[in-house]
């Protein structure tokens, strides 16, 4: 994609990193450019060479959300969120959240609002210190979106969802650690790296598994119990049918590493 895209898309090594790049507006969200991110999530997903995907921004922003000055001219016109959140964001989330390879988010700087509502899609977060999250819907008179109400609880707990969503107040990244809100958190420097080590290592994981974990994780919660483990049956039954299962067993049973191919 050319530079002056709002994302930027690129693959490497089995991972698809989807850089959000707006880096004169904290990478904030225009129609354009959320159009541009939910493109890049559909062919991550079909590009067959990408086994895993990382989503990360440029500058010092990792994404500040809805692009206001966008937003408010909507306002002006009086089109109000203009189908947005029906139109895009809740495709974008979707389409992270139901995508069948691992997705990591590196959180360069501030991640707010929608910003912070994509990082909690993906199935991890690596942050740099300087990185933070502010669910900022309160603060322009809005409730959550882009998944928020249903993600951030499942990482937090209800209670530490509650303070977050109205009393907006920044989530410093060493905090955003405490709660569980990311994974790993490493120096700014290290960021990119650190992520890109992760993704890798993902991409040349079980590929087959992990979109069965993913599934597991995001369906079981709101199953009873007899529900969850009939479906955590029914994916490890398609699991075990893989050649990544049958090679990694043998592999085990012979004391080697088992190379996993994603079939």
């Amino acid at each position: 994609m050319p530079e002056s895209a709002s994302v930027l898309y690129d693959l490497a090594d089995g991972v698809a990193t989807i850089t959000l790049n707006r880096p004169d507006a904290m990478n904030s969200l225009t129609t354009a450019a959320k159009e541009e991110l939910l493109a890049a999530i559909d062919r991550a997903k079909a590009d067959k060479d990408a086994r895993a995907v990382l989503l990360t921004g440029t500058g010092r922003a990792f994404c500040a959300g809805q692009d206001l000055r966008e937003h408010g001219d909507a306002l002006g016109a009086g089109r109000g969120l203009n189908g947005t959140v029906r139109d895009h964001y809740n495709p974008i989330v979707l389409g992270l959240v139901r995508m069948p390879k691992p997705v990591v988010a590196a959180v360069n700087g501030v991640a707010a609002g929608a910003g912070a509502s994509l990082a909690f899609a993906c199935d991890l977060r690596i942050a740099a210190e300087e990185a933070s999250f502010v669910m900022a819907f309160a603060n322009v008179g809005l409730g959550a979106d882009s998944g928020a109400s249903w993600t951030l609880p499942r990482l937090v707990g209800h209670s530490r969802a509650m303070e977050m969503l109205m009393l907006a107040e920044p989530v410093r990244a060493a905090r955003a650690l405490e709660t569980g809100l990311v994974s790993r958190v490493v120096p700014g420097a290290e960021l990119a790296d650190a992520a890109r080590e992760l993704a890798v290592r993902l991409a040349n994981g079980p590929t087959v598994a992990y979109a069965a974990i993913k599934a597991e994780l995001a369906f079981g919660s709101g199953l009873d119990l007899a529900n969850a483990l009939e479906m955590e049956a029914s994916l490890q039954d398609q699991c075990a049918e893989t050649i990544d299962h049958v090679n990694a067993t043998l592999a085990f049973l012979k004391k080697e590493k088992p190379d996993f191919r994603g079939h």
